[in-house]
């Protein structure tokens, strides 16, 4: 179920924006089904990431529900048409502290641009599946040829 659509027009203010959900949504979780929430992000949040993600360690617990991050790596020319956000990063330190707020909050990352994906969970995880069943599968054929050569 989509609950909600929160815009920080002109900041990052994830606390904010989760606080507002939680007002707005969740104060009845018992009339709720939602199990997680999606942030589709381009960059850092205003605030600290140990910050950040304490909320949402405790936040994730009391609500059973886990946070996921979609981040877009865009090149952006932050010139003087452009106001520079409260908390800047670059990608590689965004991607950073968005993978220890997903740790904090039991959920999923996914860090894509315009070249491609450069990190997924989800991607990872079938990946290593697919891996073990390689395993297997050269395993059950050692023991295949091995049979056959015993008979």
């Amino acid at each position: 179920r989509w609950v909600l659509n929160l815009q920080c027009k002109g900041s990052r203010n994830f606390l904010s924006a989760l606080r507002r959900a939680v007002e707005v949504d969740f104060q009845d979780k018992g009339k709720h089904k939602s199990q997680g929430l999606y942030l589709l992000t381009t960059g850092i949040p205003d605030q600290e990431t140990h910050i950040v993600s304490a909320y949402l360690f405790f936040f994730c617990i009391f609500f059973f529900l886990q946070l996921h991050v979609c981040l877009f790596s865009v090149v952006e020319d932050i010139g003087s048409s452009r106001t520079m956000p409260a908390r800047y990063a670059n990608p590689t330190e965004t991607a950073s502290a968005f993978k220890e707020i997903v740790q904090a909050a039991n959920g999923r990352f996914h860090w894509f641009g315009e070249a491609g994906i450069f990190e997924s969970d989800d991607i990872s995880l079938i990946v290593s599946e697919m891996e073990k069943a390689k395993n297997y599968s050269q395993k059950c054929a050692f023991l295949v040829e091995s049979l056959k050569q015993r008979s």
